[in-house]
């Protein structure tokens, strides 16, 4: 077997980022000539509930710059000209990202385009220990789930190490048994905003559908916290703007890396094609030994011309480790071999067109298999590269029968979050049909620039595939607005998304 395969880098990304100002003036003048209006809606205590994206995560990490440009506080920008009061956001330390928890990192720096996204250099600095003292009106929350929002403790440091507790909102939540509802509510808001949901699948889509790395939360729960959530922000009448959720199997993080990534070059070590010693080794052996079970089609020989598919785990099939074991032995393997392959290709099979990759593996195919990273390890030395002599696990993979689950699941969500519109009468945002418009081959016009899904030269999403660039997080600010102006009759203009950069730089 290859003991030293090289694995190359995925693809070489150039890509120069727009406009990298330090400031964005607000606009101060309305779409139509007239004066800046509130319409019915009061703007002047204004609290902002979510996730990650409320937060302004962006390339993978939390730091001021992005959170400078969440939707948030841009829309709160846009108030201001209205009579909008202040805006507290618990910025981080520094524009690294990353945090620490007693001084040890638990969460890496942001990353930024060096040919391929890499992370800054630097260690983070903000601490989740060092709390934040008062009140603040951002309460997006990186990696909060719908129920979440609503659950005591969330916030209380104690609990961050034992996975209890969410590590962004210890920083600075009011209290170790508040919640992100409570501490919202406690400033007696007179505006919202509430666009939560998309951990509750997006957790369980990028841990590839594995639900001992984060489940999926069922649309029952869903409803309910939901439910909870709108009836105690709209009490009194109070109004506000919430959003629906994308079809997250459509985000770039699950469209960069390809069934067949590897190519003829990822499988030539030293010059030499490696092809036919896998054929010879591994991939033929194992194709006669599933023919003869009846199921050659798992896995084929590799081609020696085009790009191959890459190994996979898939817990759908059924298990044909003892099956296999003893074809190969009665093809004249050892016991101790044939048992090792039994048990690493049981499951296995070579990856298809509807399968689809998460970006996480971009940094771990023609890796060894290791228990911290993988949640494996292989019992074999020489079988040792995963996506190619060993499978990459279900954490890596999404399945049809996966894609499916998931995106029932945010169906029923959907439907959830447009009755609560419908029923108490709020500003609505169409985030599935705006990710819908992105990933067409038109993509969605605005200020004179087009923004599409695609990964980096979209413009829309940032390094990780999942959160916005500082101009998508522009373009939502905006589509937030006008969801206000048609719900409460207010004319704020937005802002020229063209004003804001596609990328971070390395240095900010």
């Amino acid at each position: 077997m290859i003991k030293n395969f090289k694995w190359l880098l995925l693809v070489s990304l150039t890509f120069m980022a727009c406009n990298s100002d330090d400031d964005v003036a607000p606009v101060v003048e309305s779409s139509d000539g007239k004066p800046l209006t509130a319409g019915s809606a009061d703007f002047s205590k204004y609290v902002a509930l979510g996730d990650s994206f409320a937060a302004g995560f962006s390339d993978n990490a939390l730091f001021i710059k992005g959170q400078e440009g969440a939707y948030p506080n841009i829309l709160a920008q846009q108030f201001a000209l209205v009579g909008g009061g202040e805006f507290k956001t618990p910025f981080a330390n520094d524009n690294i990202g990353g945090l620490l928890l007693g001084g040890n990192v638990i969460s890496g720096p942001r990353l930024y385009l060096n040919g391929t996204p890499v992370p800054v250099e630097g260690v983070p600095t903000t601490e989740v220990t060092a709390h934040l003292s008062g009140t603040f009106n951002n309460l997006g929350v990186p990696g909060a789930k719908s129920f979440h929002l609503l659950a005591p403790g969330y916030g209380d440091v104690a609990g961050v190490a034992l996975g209890k507790a969410n590590p962004y909102f210890a920083r600075f939540a009011s209290s170790a048994t508040t919640t992100v509802l409570a501490d919202a509510l406690s400033q007696n808001p007179t505006f919202f905003s509430l666009w939560i949901g998309g951990n509750d699948e997006l957790g369980y889509a990028t841990a590839g559908g594995d639900p001992a790395v984060n489940p999926l939360t069922p649309p029952a729960t869903f409803e309910a916290a939901y439910k909870g959530l709108v009836a105690q922000l709209v009490a009194g009448g109070r109004k506000g703007v919430i959003a629906n959720l994308p079809n997250i199997t459509t985000l770039p993080h699950f469209h960069v890396i390809v069934y067949n990534q590897l190519t003829q070059a990822n499988l030539t070590v030293e010059g030499v094609n490696m092809v036919a010693a896998l054929n010879a080794q591994l991939y033929g052996p194992l194709h006669n030994a599933l023919a003869y079970l009846g199921q050659g089609d798992r896995i084929k020989l590799l081609s020696t011309t085009e790009n191959n598919p890459l190994l996979i785990v898939d817990e759908n099939l059924p298990d044909l480790s003892a099956n296999l074991k003893a074809v190969l032995m009665g093809g004249g393997l050892d016991a101790t071999t044939a048992t090792v392959m039994g048990q690493i290709f049981g499951k296995a099979r070579q990856a298809v067109s509807t399968d689809l990759i998460c970006l996480g593996a971009s940094s771990r195919i023609g890796k060894a298999p290791s228990v911290p990273a993988d949640g494996i390890a292989s019992p074999s030395p020489s079988l040792s590269q995963l996506g190619i002599t060993f499978p990459l696990p279900d954490r890596y993979v999404l399945l049809p029968s996966e894609v499916d689950e998931i995106e029932a699941a945010t169906i029923a969500y959907n439907l959830v979050i447009e009755a609560a519109a419908e029923a108490n009468g709020l500003a609505f945002v169409d985030a599935k049909t705006l990710m819908d418009q992105l990933n067409s081959s038109n993509g969605i016009t605005a200020n004179n620039f087009t923004l599409k899904s695609t990964f980096v030269t979209g413009g829309m999403f940032s390094l990780d595939g999942v959160h916005p660039s500082p101009r998508g997080y522009a373009f939502i600010a905006n589509k937030f607005i006008e969801a206000i102006n048609a719900k409460y009759g207010s004319n704020l203009k937005g802002v020229n998304i063209g004003n804001y950069p596609v990328l971070f730089p390395a240095t900010l």
